[in-house]
């Protein structure tokens, strides 16, 4: 189930180093939309949180999420009914925007990371399904080797099991490895895996916060994380005041 992409390369299973991605914010603009929908949701149900309150749960399990938003616990018939309602107008809402989706840069920055032969990997708090149907409808499911779900391991993020199994799906050394992620919680992940890891700021304030929750750099979009990915940080890189500095060709 792990194993999306038929072109797995042999090297991938000794490979000293992957580069390992979060989705939402990250490949995908869906932050945006799920906003949006989720924020029908719990309106439609009786609540009214502000637009703070919604982005702040985006991205943990459906249950926890309505729950934390409605005022109900992950077991109550209210929460199962905005989960049921959301799974719904997935399709239409989220999925059915496709490739519009994709955030600039990354399908090009994918391809250059697997031209110059970076195994790819994506670890992600959405289940399998869900995560599987997003990468296809944009376009860049076949871009890696192997996409790990929070139904795949024991724990979810903060936890770092699903960056520890894609490492171990591509045979990958955690301290030559990367996590690129978008919030403060993708930092901390990567960091209880061993991994380095690079924050891809969503707004002008978030350096700080993806900072102090342990980015070793922090980048302004995919392009610039590509670039990081492909060459390495040179010597006096301290962009936002993240981080160690790596040396170019040091990724391999």
């Amino acid at each position: 189930m792990t194993s999306v992409s038929a072109s797995t390369s042999a090297s991938a299973s000794v490979s000293a180093s992957v580069s390992v991605f979060a989705v939402d914010g990250v490949l995908l603009d869906t932050p945006a939309a799920m906003a949006g929908l989720v924020d029908d949701i719990v309106w439609d149900l009786g609540a009214s949180p502000t637009h703070a309150e919604v982005s702040a749960v985006l991205g943990k399990p459906l249950q926890v999420l309505f729950a934390r938003l409605l005022g109900t616990c992950v077991h109550d018939t209210v929460t199962a009914e905005a989960v049921a309602r959301y799974r719904r107008r997935f399709v239409t809402d989220v999925l059915g925007r496709g490739p519009a989706l994709l955030l600039p840069g990354v399908a090009e920055g994918l391809d250059r990371l697997r031209a110059a032969g970076h195994p790819l990997g994506v670890a992600t708090s959405k289940v399998y399904a869900d995560a599987h149907a997003l990468l296809d409808a944009t376009g860049i499911l076949n871009r890696f080797d192997t996409v790990v779900a929070r139904n795949m391991v024991g724990r979810g993020k903060p936890h770092p099991d699903a960056v520890v199994r894609v490492l171990a799906d591509l045979g990958a050394r955690a301290p030559r490895s990367w996590y690129v992620g978008g919030t403060a919680t993708d930092m901390r992940t990567a960091r209880g895996a061993g991994v380095r890891a690079v924050g891809v700021r969503r707004s002008v304030g978030s350096a700080e916060a993806l900072t102090a929750a342990g980015a070793d750099h922090v980048v302004a979009d995919f392009a610039s994380a590509t670039a990081l990915l492909l060459h390495g940080a040179p010597p006096t890189d301290r962009s936002h005041g993240t981080g160690r500095p790596q040396p170019a060709g040091a990724l391999r």
